[in-house]
């Protein structure tokens, strides 16, 4: 199989992961909100294999799981907020790595906080607003249970994330070949 046609495969896989784990393994947090299981799946992506890897991972698999689920409802959002939350973890993983871990997990930990409240706080909520033509303010009032869930699962991921490394370079080598 051609190098790009395994790239595809790799990514579709992570796709698949993030829309399956979201969808099959919802642990309830707030009213109606659940830690998304998905993002333990974009981390790694983003850690292993780049941004752009993680990137694909957390928009597309938000995308598939909303068409799947309910629609285009809060999809176009979600999606865009993953583009913000991947860029900034793949560019901050792949600087972070190979240091020490105490300070590797201090900086890993204010960019997740920082990202998802960039991409759930303020991307999301500006999609939404655009869509829904509801107030801003109103938004974000919405998708504070949503940054905060987003955020605790992602922080949850860090762990997973260094575990995962040399399974996932095992798995698709193409993948972490092409960073």
């Amino acid at each position: 199989m051609k190098s790009t046609t395994q790239r595809i495969c790799a990514v579709a896989v992570g796709i698949a992961l993030f829309a399956a784990l979201s969808m099959c393994l919802q642990v309830p947090v707030f009213e109606n909100y659940y830690l998304c299981l998905g993002y333990a799946v974009m981390a790694v992506y983003c850690y292993t294999f780049g941004a752009m890897n993680g990137i694909l991972t957390g928009s597309l698999g938000a995308a598939a799981y909303c068409l799947l689920i309910n629609g285009l409802r809060g999809m176009p959002g979600w999606a865009l907020g993953n583009v913000v939350i991947g860029a900034a973890l793949g560019w901050t993983f792949a600087r972070t790595k190979h240091m020490k871990i105490p300070a590797a997990t201090a900086i890993d930990a204010v960019v997740i906080v920082a990202s998802t409240a960039l991409g759930i706080l303020i991307v999301k909520s500006v999609v939404e607003s655009v869509i829904y033509a509801q107030m801003f303010a109103v938004r974000i009032g919405k998708n504070i249970f949503a940054f905060a869930a987003d955020a605790v699962m992602l922080l949850v991921s860090l762990p997973i994330c260094r575990v995962m490394d040399a399974q996932g370079k095992k798995l698709f080598p193409q993948l972490a070949k092409g960073r």
